[in-house]
């Protein structure tokens, strides 16, 4: 799979989480608001997709390959655009 396939594969499966889960903004405030909950400080809609990012990124040291993480990584990347705007 060359990098536009990905990128492609990677917009449906962004798509398919939003019918499944609603909007990304909405999804990452209330994930921020549990966060913030039980991390005792606050944490924005923004903070989380790199902190989501950030996981993938943690498995992807174990497997470089695993495309899944690959996908769930620009996927994250394109929710944070999202939640900044």
């Amino acid at each position: 799979m060359n990098s536009e396939m990905m990128l492609k594969h990677a917009a449906g499966v962004v798509e398919n989480r939003r019918r499944q889960y609603g909007e990304a903004t909405a999804l990452f405030d209330h994930v921020a608001k549990r966060w913030s909950l039980v991390l005792g400080a606050k944490v924005t809609a923004a903070q989380v997709a790199p902190c989501l990012i950030d996981l993938k990124m943690a498995r992807l040291v174990h497997d470089p390959k695993h495309l899944d993480s690959i996908v769930d990584v620009a996927g994250y990347a394109a929710c944070l655009r999202e939640v900044q705007r």
